[in-house]
C-alpha cells in the first residue's frame, strides 16, 4: 500500500508527492513524519539534485487535518523548534520546485514558500486561514515576510482569505502560473534547466544566497569567497573550464 507521500526520482529529478488526496493532502502524523523522511532522503540522495514536490488529487496541501493533526514533537516544542522539515528550516542546498496543483494552505503554503521556485496551476489557492480558526500561525509568520515583504506576508497572515494564483504571482509567492494539464511538465522543464548548471556550485551559490541575508555584507562576502574555494577545488570546477575551453556541454558528476 503507497505511503502518504510519494518519493519517486526521474533520472537527476526527485518527485515528492503528497499522497492523501481523500483528505486533500492534510497532514497528519503520519504524513507528517512521510514528508519529514522524504526531504531527507532527498537531501542525502547523491543521484538526485533537483526536486519537485507536488499533490495527488485536486490540492496540494490543505493544512493541518483537524481531526488528526500531527502533535508537537516533545513538551518544549515552542521553545526549542526542531529542524527536520523544509517549512520548519531542515537545511537543503539542492533546488526546490513546488508544483502547486490546488489548494495550498497553512503547512503547505508555508512548505511552498520554502522552495526556491513555485510553479503554480492556474486552478492553485494559496493562503493561512488559521488566524480564521484562532490560532496564530507560526512557521508561515516567520518565512513570508521575507518572501514577500511585509504587507502582502500580513494580508495573507491576518486577514486569513485565500489568493489564487495570480494574486500571488503578483505577491511573489508563486513564480510562474501555467494551464493546470502543463503543470508537472513545466515543473520539469525547469528541473532540466537547473541541471544544466554545475550541482555543487548550485548548492554553494544557494547557501551563500541564503546566510548571506543573515550575515553583515563583509562577512557574507567572506563566506562566499571561502565557498568558492571550496567549489573550485572540485573536480566538476575543472570540468567546467576543460568543456568551456573546447566549446562543448560539461558532463557534470558532483564532484
Amino acid at each position: 500500500m503507497p505511503g502518504t507521500v510519494l518519493y519517486e526520482r526521474e533520472g537527476r529529478v526527485a518527485v515528492i508527492t503528497y499522497n492523501r488526496p481523500e483528505a486533500l493532502n492534510a497532514i497528519n502524523a503520519e504524513l507528517r513524519e512521510d514528508l519529514d523522511a522524504a526531504w531527507v532522503r532527498f537531501r542525502d540522495d547523491e543521484d538526485a539534485w533537483v526536486a519537485i514536490v507536488t499533490g495527488a488529487g485536486r490540492a496540494f496541501c490543505a493544512g493541518a487535518d483537524l481531526r488528526g493533526a500531527a502533535p508537537p514533537r516533545g513538551a518544549t516544542h515552542w521553545e526549542t523548534p526542531s529542524l527536520t522539515s523544509l517549512e520548519n528550516g531542515l537545511e537543503i542546498w539542492k533546488p526546490t520546485i513546488a508544483a502547486v496543483n490546488g489548494y495550498c494552505l497553512g503547512f503547505g503554503c508555508t512548505l511552498a514558500a520554502a522552495c526556491d521556485f513555485v510553479i503554480a496551476s492556474e486552478r492553485a489557492e494559496f493562503g493561512f486561514p488559521e488566524v480564521r480558526l484562532g490560532i496564530p500561525t507560526i512557521q508561515g509568520a516567520v518565512r513570508m515576510p521575507q518572501k514577500v515583504g511585509w504587507q502582502y506576508a500580513m494580508e495573507l497572515l491576518l486577514i486569513g482569505e485565500r489568493v489564487d494564483a495570480y494574486r500571488a504571482k503578483e505577491m511573489g509567492l508563486a513564480w510562474k502560473v501555467v494551464p493546470h494539464e502543463r503543470l508537472m511538465d513545466e515543473a520539469r522543464a525547469l528541473a532540466e534547466r537547473l541541471l544544466k548548471s554545475a550541482p555543487l556550485a548550485v548548492r554553494a551559490t544557494k547557501e551563500v544566497a541564503w546566510r548571506g541575508q543573515q550575515m553583515p555584507w563583509v562577512e557574507a562576502i567572506r563566506f562566499g569567497e571561502t565557498m568558492r574555494r571550496v567549489a573550485q577545488a572540485t573536480e566538476d570546477a575543472r570540468e567546467g573550464m576543460a568543456a568551456a575551453r573546447e566549446r562543448r556541454e560539461p558532463q557534470w558528476k558532483g564532484r
